[in-house]
């Protein structure tokens, strides 16, 4: 039998060292976030359900959303900023994103007519208990349903409004089919009429109008450069860009909200996330969040 060797004073027993370990790493949850899968990547195609804002985008215009953005882009920091998340980033600390200066989000809610982002109720309802300015949005699916039966469902399922100083009006994300046609193999005449019937029954619905999100080449080309959401929907534009402002769609007067990165840094969040400016004062959010003039 071999004699029991006394530790040396310079090792410590491995429990410590793991005990030690498991507390480091839950304090690095408790301040960035747990993160999620990352996206796959920009060339790969998602499963139907997993879109996130961006991801048509990132597809057929953008990089890869693992690449660095601009050094420019970092100029767009300045004025009311904002992120939008989904499943994708994993747990979010809501209260360090709020105090990282992120004043507004949206939160991913539903896709088509039959997916539910699984972390929408905790991040929406979280982000309203740190005082982020929080909205929902609705990845569109043109090719599944009519434009007014995804507004009934994504108005059921969070895309809800209610004028409480913290909730803005949904948002119709449409951009780039990720799954497979860029256009969802609609013309643009039958295009126009879906985001009609979106639109129409989304304000009879929660009596607010539909922010917009695209990109200046999905809109010009599926819609075929139309000027009928014109003076109705606030347009938030998609261009990854360092340069001064965004290109915008045909069509739109100016941008209300602009998606100037999908490679941002946020505290509270682990990993990559989209960050957004606001074409305006936090009191010009507020009027948007309350619909007062």
């Amino acid at each position: 039998m071999r004699p029991h060797r006394p530790l040396s004073p310079h090792r410590r027993p491995r429990t410590i060292v793991v005990g030690v370990l498991a507390a480091v790493l839950a304090l690095l949850t408790a301040t960035a976030g747990t993160a999620a899968a990352a996206p796959p990547p920009a060339k790969e195609r998602l499963k139907p359900g997993t879109a996130f804002m961006g991801a048509g985008y990132r597809l057929h215009e953008g990089a890869d959303a693992r690449e660095e953005p601009p050094l420019g882009a970092l100029g767009h920091t300045s004025g009311v900023q904002g992120i939008d998340v989904s499943h994708w980033q994993g747990a979010i600390n809501w209260a360090s994103v709020r105090n990282s200066g992120i004043q507004f989000a949206w939160i991913k809610a539903t896709e088509g007519t039959s997916f539910k982002d699984s972390r929408f109720n905790t991040n929406y309802v979280a982000a309203y208990n740190a005082g982020v300015i929080r909205g929902a949005y609705h990845f569109a699916r043109p090719d599944v349903s009519g434009g007014s039966t995804q507004a009934a469902y994504f108005a059921s399922n969070g895309g809800a409004w209610s004028r409480d100083n913290l909730t803005l009006p949904g948002v119709l994300d449409i951009e780039h089919n990720p799954y497979g046609a860029m256009c969802y193999g609609l013309s643009t005449t039958q295009m126009r009429a879906w985001i009609t019937d979106f639109y129409n029954t989304y304000k009879s619905r929660t009596s607010r109008d539909v922010v917009i999100y695209t990109t200046a080449g999905w809109w010009n080309t599926c819609t075929g450069n139309w000027t009928g959401m014109y003076g109705k929907s606030p347009l938030w534009v998609a261009h990854w860009t360092s340069s001064e402002t965004p290109t915008i769609p045909s069509g739109f007067p100016t941008w209300t909200v602009w998606q100037y990165t999908s490679t941002g840094s946020v505290g509270g969040v682990s990993g990559n996330v989209d960050r957004n400016k606001f074409n305006g004062s936090r009191d010009r959010l507020l009027a948007l969040a309350n619909n007062t003039p």
